[in-house]
């Protein structure tokens, strides 16, 4: 992504994800809106973009944080949304094994209560050891933890997969965890 438009992909998460209010405008009850009244609200509280840009951003964003309607008429973000909205995910299988990047300062925590979505509403798990390394940098020095998923599954637990490829689950027990090797 090009560097100027980081920062408004930023917004964008903010808006999409945490506080559409900022902006003024509401999601729908599955986290979509429409693509004008964003782009007009944007635009009135000193964010603008335009289409093109917005389209550039879905597009290029690393971690494909955004996704658009098939008309494209609307946009939502992927996943990581600390509002109650209705992705409308079914439940699958997961790998018998996935992955969770922190940073070493909550590991004592995390080993003792688990993983938690804390503020959003899912907790986000990787199928690659290297991409739970980069998240867990980005808060310091980073702990991938390695996630029984196999096992959770077996005992009941429901997992998704969002359509940017990140697993989701609602908590990850202590006994489900252990310090990833590698």
């Amino acid at each position: 992504m090009r560097k100027e438009l980081v920062r408004a992909s930023r917004f964008l998460s903010l808006v999409l994800r945490h506080d559409p209010a900022v902006v003024g405008i509401e999601l729908d009850s599955s986290g979509w809106v429409d693509v004008e009244v964003l782009l007009r609200a944007l635009a009135a509280h000193r964010s603008p973009i335009t289409r093109e840009q917005l389209d550039e951003i879905v597009a290029t964003n690393d971690k494909r944080r955004f996704e658009m309607s098939a008309d494209a008429q609307r946009i939502r973000a992927a996943q990581g949304h600390s509002l109650r909205v209705d992705l409308g995910l079914s439940p699958r299988v997961p790998p018998e094994r996935l992955f969770h990047g922190t940073a070493g300062r909550f590991l004592e925590a995390i080993l003792r209560e688990g993983l938690v979505p804390g503020q959003r509403v899912h907790v986000h798990l990787s199928h690659d050891l290297h991409a739970a390394k980069q998240v867990g940098a980005r808060h310091g020095r980073p702990v991938v933890l390695d996630v029984r998923a196999g096992a959770m599954a077996s005992a009941g637990h429901a997992f998704y997969l969002s359509g940017n490829g990140v697993w989701l689950t609602h908590t990850v027990p202590p006994s489900f965890l252990t310090i990833a090797q590698g």
